[in-house]
């Protein structure tokens, strides 16, 4: 019986996993339970193929403790030959009603932010991201963003 329901859960998850054909790179990292304001979430991405197109998303999972309802990040993208290209990016994060958007039926959302489309990839690249949010008539950034759980950066091939 639990040869069964093991042989059974494996090939769920295969099914589940073989459906996403345009995912070439999807990868999260823990904040913890605050993000500060100096934490740079880092990805090492793969060398693509230069021929094709991809889009390219950031991924954020975060809880009912998310006290905003915007999301400003600054996403840099580190190339091989040490160009860096930076973004500063703002995100709706949730509704006039003060509930959260996203994707998931607990407390915790998912979260897939376009960041670029259409884009040709060369060598292996580095994303570097960090939050920047900041509160209504103050200057300085919040120290420690409270909600956001967990940081990712997704690569599609473009159809």
């Amino acid at each position: 019986m639990r040869i069964k329901n093991s042989a059974i859960l494996i090939l769920v998850a295969i099914v589940f996993f073989s459906c996403d054909k345009k995912r070439v790179f999807d990868e999260y990292k823990s904040v913890g339970s605050a993000w500060n304001k100096d934490s740079i979430v880092s990805f090492d991405l793969p060398e693509l193929d230069s021929s094709k197109r991809y889009n390219l998303f950031v991924n954020l999972r975060n809880n009912d403790n998310y006290p905003y309802s915007n999301l400003f990040l600054i996403v840099a993208i580190e190339k091989p030959n040490g160009f860096i290209k930076t973004d500063t990016l703002e995100y709706q994060m949730a509704n006039p009603d003060g509930s959260l958007l996203g994707d998931g039926f607990t407390d915790i959302k998912e979260s897939k932010l376009f960041y670029k489309e259409n884009i040709k990839w060369d060598g292996k690249c580095k994303v570097h991201i960090k939050q920047a949010v900041r509160e209504n008539g103050k200057i300085p950034g919040v120290k420690a963003l409270e909600g956001i759980t967990e940081v990712g950066f997704r690569i599609e091939k473009k159809e």
